[in-house]
């Protein structure tokens, strides 16, 4: 294993309007046959308050209530997925935040068209992803386990 490349976990969150087109086994297979090993996840309606927190590096944007209007207008599936730069490696398979810019094979690039409907949420870094973790998991909810598939993805 090369000592660059660190094991860490990432938040994933497929927003209300991936919900309601049924994309989240699709979103989850993409991240499945990728290798990353899921450790948490919840189907939610966390709330105004909770949306503002998560969303609070924003809210000096003209378009910070609108987001959270949107965010909180159904159910959002929030995950954690980790493995070896998940951080990095998840929003390469999002894809770039305004779907017309992804590349095709991306979640948005394949699935989005409008960036205020771009089906995903994921940590930029590693340091917000175990911020939105924390926000979103309370202690003892993510799953601790090394999946059968290890060996087969990793050299060591």
């Amino acid at each position: 294993m090369s000592s660059e490349h660190a094991t860490e976990q990432t938040f994933i969150a497929i927003k209300p309007d991936g919900v309601q087109r049924g994309l989240i086994g699709p979103i989850i297979t993409r991240f499945e046959q990728r290798g990353f090993k899921l450790v948490a996840i919840k189907l939610t309606t966390p709330g105004k308050e909770h949306l503002q927190a998560h969303y609070a590096d924003l809210s000096d944007k003209a378009f910070f209530a609108g987001l959270i209007e949107y965010m909180n207008s159904g159910p959002i599936c929030a995950m954690v997925w980790e493995g070896r730069d998940a951080v990095k490696t998840g929003r390469t398979i999002l894809g770039a935040t305004n779907p017309l810019a992804s590349a095709p094979g991306t979640i948005r690039g394949d699935y989005a068209i409008d960036v205020g409907r771009n089906v995903c949420h994921g940590s930029d870094t590693v340091e917000n992803a175990q911020k939105e973790i924390a926000l979103w998991f309370k202690e003892g909810e993510a799953v601790s386990y090394k999946a059968a598939q290890y060996g087969w993805v990793y050299e060591k």
